[in-house]
């Protein structure tokens, strides 16, 4: 099967052999691809080499061929985000999660819309963390496995003043307030899952508390197997995670 002309976004490239790369894209009409990249050193070929950088945005032909494409053409469309400090981390960690959850060959024109809004917001001023919930709440949607973010499990709507817990698979659980501020902490706020449900971004409190819940539902997703971005991040990031 030729694929001719395709929008895309690179999530991954790395050495193969001398002169060839081993790609991974995120692709509008047939999801994440794993493209082959002949004979790409050299000065001749700068340009397709600049082209296959991650966060770069991408029209491409290649020639599907197993679970490889062989890559005919790539050239950018526009210039990739000059990202830095905990951006660049967040780019990484946003590649690297795509890249482990969406399966090969399933087109997912949604996930492709949200990542390239991602891409667009991490070189924007506004917080960090709240690009990065977003686009956690449309990747879990693209993949069919996100939740009604303004109502509980039992159907109950989301009470603002209370928090949940994130069960993979039924949504938010509302908790009991007579656990401890520690234990509180770990919760989301109902605040903060309604202003998810509306995308609209919470209070600065209210949002750090979907980071922990958030992560919960990932590593489900994951089979329990965590990100090497998220190891990098490590104490760095938590202000902008």
């Amino acid at each position: 099967m030729r694929i001719e002309d395709q929008p895309a976004y690179v999530l991954h490239a790395r050495p193969w052999r001398e002169t060839s790369l081993l790609v991974e894209v995120l692709s509008l009409e047939h999801g994440r691809l794993g493209l082959l990249a002949r004979g790409v050193q050299g000065p001749k070929k700068q340009a397709l080499r600049a082209a296959l950088q991650p966060l770069q945005s991408i029209r491409f032909d290649a020639v599907m061929g197993g679970e490889l494409a062989q890559l005919r053409r790539a050239e950018s469309c526009d210039v990739a985000p000059r990202l830095h400090g905990h951006a660049m981390l967040a780019g990484f960690y946003v590649n690297e999660l795509v890249m482990r959850l969406a399966p090969r060959q399933d087109p997912l024109p949604e996930l492709h819309a949200a990542y390239g809004q991602l891409r667009a917001r991490l070189e924007q001023a506004g917080p960090l963390a709240w690009s990065l919930r977003r686009f956690e709440r449309d990747l879990l949607e693209a993949l069919g496995v996100g939740f009604d973010w303004s109502s509980a499990a039992d159907g109950e709507p989301i009470d603002p003043a209370a928090r949940y817990r994130l069960d993979p698979q039924e949504g938010p659980l509302r908790q009991l307030s007579e656990r401890s501020s520690q234990e509180r902490r770990a919760l989301a706020t109902g605040a903060a899952l309604l202003a998810l449900a509306e995308d609209r971004c919470p209070g600065a409190a209210d949002l750090a508390s979907l980071r922990p819940q958030m992560r919960a539902v990932l590593l489900h997703h994951l089979g329990g197997r965590g990100l090497k971005s998220w190891e990098m991040l490590g104490d760095l990031s938590r202000p902008a995670e």
